[in-house]
């Protein structure tokens, strides 16, 4: 019988619908990827299911001598040993945007709230502070109007355009790879290059994968380059954005506020200079999971082992190991 091993351990609720879902004739062992049978759980499984946050480096490949695929149930992979894996010539796969709704939807979330100052306003409410400062300095914003830059039109970015239309407002795009014009104009967006978009945009917002190109990618010269009303939003990784230019660009006012669901550090020190400004709302890296979410995960993850298992090529290897898969 093929076997899966799953990690980590999920709460029951999450592992019964993992379970229910389950292809026929597969055998599942859920483990603690951090604990010690871990490797004995690999040592006679053909496929691995769950999160990259454990690195699957050269122990996990050396004991688990018949893995033919690393199927993510995320769509994250920054911390995967990329080359352990190459030297296994074991393909990794991510999910597929299962979890684009949830995170286009956050992102939504994250504008909003910056624009409304939400969290700052929820605090001052719960410490007994009503309607602090006057109507000019407590500056707070509608969306409708605005322009919104979205860096990187995949998955997730296309979802948060579709989901922006209906606040009526103006939206650009910065993407390596260029929609042909009448996908622009389907989706309602138009192209601009990356700095034209920081120069015009009154909301920035970040949806590309962690790469040698994209890390540190919002940096003190971008930050210069924004309208000093503008905010930015981060829901993909931390570390595409410099986290010390961020902050300097916040407490100058250089830029108006910023919202934030990934950092370079998860969780950040208890003294990280961010978590002590007013304009920045930060969120615990949570957009993906929502209760709606895990069986779409499951559901990507569990079809594409089929797809290795039946003798076919898997969907969504990350880009560095598509050479590793016949076409």
């Amino acid at each position: 019988m093929p076997k899966i091993v799953f990690a980590p351990k999920f709460p029951k609720p999450l592992v019964d619908v993992l379970m229910e879902m389950k292809p026929a004739g597969f055998d599942i062992a859920v483990v603690d990827a951090t604990g010690p049978e871990f490797l004995p759980a690999a040592k006679d499984a053909e496929y691995f299911m769950g999160f990259g946050r454990n690195p699957l480096g050269p122990d996990f490949y050396a004991a688990a001598k018949n893995m033919k695929l690393i199927q993510l149930i995320s769509a994250g992979y920054n911390t995967i040993d990329l080359e352990a894996a190459r030297r296994a010539r074991v393909p990794v796969a991510n999910n597929g945007g299962a979890n684009s709704v949830a995170v286009a939807e956050h992102a939504v979330m994250l504008i909003l709230a910056t624009l409304k100052k939400l969290h700052w306003q929820h605090n001052n409410v719960t410490a007994g502070k009503w309607r602090v400062g006057d109507f000019a300095e407590t500056r707070l914003y509608e969306l409708e109007g605005k322009t919104v830059g979205i860096v990187g039109l995949g998955n997730i970015g296309k979802k948060v355009a579709r989901r922006l239309r209906g606040f009526d407002c103006k939206i650009v795009y910065y993407d390596i790879i260029r929609l042909p014009e009448h996908e622009e104009d389907t989706l309602g967006v138009r192209y601009v290059l990356f700095d034209e978009l920081l120069k015009t945009s009154d909301v920035v917002t970040l949806h590309t994968p962690l790469t040698k190109v994209t890390q540190n990618m919002m940096s003190e010269t971008q930050f210069e380059l924004m309208k000093p009303t503008a905010i930015l939003v981060n829901t993909c990784r931390g570390p595409v954005v410099e986290e010390r230019a961020l902050h300097k660009a916040l407490i100058t006012k250089r830029i108006a506020g910023a919202g934030l669901d990934v950092m370079v550090d998860e969780p950040p020190a208890k003294d990280h200079p961010l978590l002590n400004v007013d304009t920045c709302t930060i969120t615990p890296h949570t957009a993906g999971p929502t209760w709606e979410n895990w069986p779409k995960a499951f559901r990507n993850a569990f079809d594409n082992i089929l797809r290795v298992h039946a003798g076919r090529a898997p969907l969504w290897v990350v880009p560095e190991l598509r050479d590793l898969v016949k076409a």
